[in-house]
């Protein structure tokens, strides 16, 4: 039975074509979630859509016609449905995939802080803070991120950002025990640094914060590129052997991680409070590995 008053989502996007985040997201807010025990219906409502960027082959305006979902030229047009007041319960911001430039860094300028901006607007104008999911990072820019949390704390707006890898399929399914020790953590990541890297460390934290004694922070963060991703391996400040077991887990992958295939690898080499080591080995564009995988020491 529908409820009488559902829950309104307006959801904020670049792109919607097939292959995007947008779809990956906001269509299972539509169309329901799937799990190992079937499709579970959505308890919301999609009420409004915004695509910043329409792609050549979007999906996201045929999909809000199949559901009646209005589309709206601005962010406050679909925060306020039109409106001139706040009128959703939350929103969806999925600032990933559109044709935008690239920073000096060669980061995709991705207008994650932009569409945040809009949103609080309309929240400061009410004074009726609502959720807002955030998919990945906050910014490629530092001083963005640091502006949403901020902006975010001093509106009362529970915010939540993040990567999609945490509740993925897996395979095998497993989960680091709760409460038990850890040494020391590897994920193997694949394609590009800032996207793709993203996804690995949160497929590591998803593991490693149900360790003894939960979450203490971290401590430092390196990143190192080429052969000196190699040479740090050889003096210890990362597992091979850790790496060559996360391998083998994928499916069809190679047995070993050999540094002669991969021609432009990155390592991440986090530090945390009480001393665990982490570790995220990005193998770039090779064949070879296509698929995230996780390996630990306890």
């Amino acid at each position: 039975m529908a409820p009488t008053n559902p829950f309104r989502v307006a959801a904020v996007v670049t792109a919607y074509p097939q292959r995007s985040h947008a779809n990956t997201i906001v269509t299972k807010f539509l169309r329901g979630f799937p799990t190992d025990e079937g499709l579970i219906p959505p308890r919301t409502t999609v009420a409004s859509l915004f695509i910043d960027q329409v792609h050549s082959e979007d999906v996201g305006r045929q999909l809000a016609h199949e559901f009646d979902v209005p589309v709206f030229e601005s962010i406050r047009s679909a925060l306020t449905l039109g409106g001139e007041s706040l009128a959703v319960d939350a929103v969806l911001l999925i600032g990933e995939h559109g044709d935008y430039p690239r920073s000096t860094l060669g980061q995709e300028m991705l207008p994650r802080r932009y569409f945040f901006e809009q949103i609080c607007g309309v929240i400061a104008e009410t004074g009726r803070p609502i959720p807002v999911y955030n998919d990945k990072h906050l910014s490629y820019r530092w001083d963005d991120a640091d502006w949403m949390y901020r902006t975010a704390t001093d509106l009362k707006v529970p915010l939540w950002a993040g990567s999609a890898l945490p509740v993925a399929w897996r395979r095998p399914v497993f989960e680091h025990p709760r409460g038990e020790p850890l040494d020391e953590a590897l994920t193997i990541g694949f394609h590009m640094i800032e996207r793709y890297g993203f996804h690995a460390i949160e497929a590591l934290q998803c593991q490693v914060e149900r360790r003894r004694g939960g979450e203490t922070g971290v401590r430092s963060v390196q990143c190192l590129s080429g052969s000196a991703v190699w040479e740090a391996a050889r003096e210890g400040r990362w597992s091979q052997a850790l790496a060559d077991r996360a391998v083998q887990a994928i499916d069809g992958g190679p047995d070993r991680v050999d540094p002669d295939q991969y021609d432009e690898p990155h390592v991440f080499l986090i530090q945390y409070h009480d001393g665990l080591r982490g570790t995220i080995l990005m193998l770039g564009e090779s064949n070879l590995v296509q698929k995230f995988a996780y390996a630990a020491t306890r």
